[in-house]
């Protein structure tokens, strides 16, 4: 028995998770996050492993924070999980090596290894059984992770594919993933078959096409093929969970500001002063400098960055006054970003740093940077007011929803998994109050795009997700009736 462990008890929607797992040796589980994918997994693992004897050896795949401690730490936490051993495969080749060579039942590593360890292998592949982590990071047809493990896919008897975001930018993510479950036998053994099935380009330019768009009712069908091996859950479905709440604050750029960003804007290009000009050389390069000057600050070509304005961090410092003590996390998108909170918050009174221990002071605030485990634990403990994050950092695999109920964005991204992933962190099991995501938009400006892309990503997610949805009571009824 491990110390501290405490009995299992799944609730009925896992169980039925857990179920599936057994019955279909290919299957997509796309739970929202907080709704235990972790410990769904690893009892299947246990059944599949000691009470079948179905599977030798597991590779868990997984983003790197995520695989260095989730999937380990989450066994330890249950009895009836004690008996799996782990493996960590990370750090230099070597110690991989070590790790790979070391009796265990379950290998963790992380995604961007897997082509080394493909090629490490070649045609010894050892692994009978292989679970992706959130799986849409194999999305891309082209990536050298997916080609990877699509060369191995023949020796892998069982394959588990965990992700609560299947498709951020549409149903045209959904072919890669699908594709190492059935080889090809639903969507079409090509990218290109399937494209040419269900879609039809949208955007182009004269030699190249961009973004495609779904025919009429290939939504439809495009579910009702995968719909077999894919099973969709929402966690206000099946668990009591506290309200979601978005609020969205319009931050407007003072005169001089406006100007600049419409320069950089109309002409690609800023100048500061006689020293320093900002540039845009393309479209995508103009989008994101402007995105950086929403927030107040632009790099140049030397590296450094130019403070612009002071809009939005006077918003940021305006709602942290409102929260009254409430704790937050902080979402930031650029490294200048956190340059100019630290700066801020140092002005206005607050330590950052670790103050294990200390208490709430409205004039000395506890602010902390998140870089790993010991970050997470002073959150959680109530030691920390504001934990200023990027998104990519800590979007999968944690549990912070003990230290707070606040998220604000003080720099928006596209990436609408990152998006989810990140406002999931607080909005999970276990969460007793309401959670608040805060957007600080600036109008007019490269903000409300953003807003707007993830706003209709999220329509096409949960129109897939809706369609995939499993009710429980009706999927018992319909087993019971065979």
């Amino acid at each position: 028995m491990v110390q501290g462990a405490k009995s299992l008890k799944l609730h009925s929607y896992q169980e039925y998770c857990v179920d599936k797992i057994l019955e279909l040796p290919s299957v997509g589980i796309f739970l929202d996050p907080g709704m235990g994918k972790t410990a769904i997994t690893l009892s299947a693992i246990l059944e599949l492993r000691y009470h079948r004897w179905s599977v030798g050896r597991v590779l868990i795949v997984a983003p790197k924070k995520v695989a260095e401690a989730t999937w380990q730490k989450e066994a330890s936490l249950w009895i009836e999980l004690a008996p799996l051993t782990f493996s960590t495969v990370l750090g230099s080749a070597a110690q991989r090596i070590t790790a790979l060579h070391k009796p265990a039942d379950i290998y963790v590593i992380n995604r961007e290894n897997v082509q080394w360890l493909v090629d490490y292998y070649r045609n010894k592949w050892p692994f009978d059984m292989v679970v992706l982590d959130e799986s849409s990071s194999f999305k891309n047809h082209r990536a050298r992770r997916f080609r990877a493990l699509k060369s191995v896919r023949p020796h892998i008897r069982r394959l588990v594919e965990l992700t609560g975001t299947p498709s951020p930018h549409g149903l045209t993510d959904l072919w890669a993933q699908v594709y190492l479950l059935d080889g090809g036998q639903r969507l079409g053994r090509t990218i290109s078959v399937y494209r040419d099935l269900y879609f039809v380009p949208d955007k182009r330019s004269r030699d190249m096409i961009y973004s495609y768009a779904p025919k009429e009712g290939a939504p439809e069908e495009i579910r009702r093929l995968i719909s077999d091996i894919c099973i969709s859950m929402k966690a206000e479905d099946y668990l009591t969970m506290p309200e979601l709440v978005y609020d969205d604050i319009p931050v407007v750029l003072d005169p001089a500001a406006k100007r600049a960003y419409d320069r950089l804007e109309r002409e690609m290009l800023l100048k500061i002063d006689a020293d320093t000009t900002i540039t845009a050389s393309t479209q995508a390069t103009l989008t994101g400098k402007l995105l950086q000057l929403c927030n107040g600050a632009v790099y140049g070509e030397d590296g450094m960055f130019t403070s612009i304005h002071t809009c939005k961090l006077e918003a940021f410092l305006e709602l942290v006054e409102a929260l009254n003590g409430q704790h937050a996390i902080v979402y930031y998108n650029f490294q200048h970003d956190l340059s100019r909170l630290e700066k801020t918050l140092l002005e206005h009174g607050a330590r950052i740093g670790n103050f294990k221990g200390s208490t709430y002071d409205p004039a000395h605030l506890r602010v902390r940077v998140y870089k790993g485990a010991d970050d997470a634990d002073a959150w959680n403990a109530g030691e920390v007011d504001l934990l200023l994050a990027q998104p990519q950092s800590c979007s999968y695999g944690l549990n912070l929803q003990a230290g707070g109920h606040h998220v604000i964005w003080f720099g928006l991204i596209w990436s609408l998994e990152q998006y989810i992933q990140a406002n999931r962190r607080l909005y999970r099991q276990g969460q007793r109050h309401p959670v608040v995501v805060h957007h600080l938009i600036v109008q007019g400006g490269r903000d409300e795009d953003v807003m707007k892309a993830l706003a209709s990503n999220e329509n096409v997610q949960e129109s897939l997700l809706a369609s995939l949805r499993v009710r429980l009571e009706s999927a018992k009824a319909a087993r019971a009736g065979r």
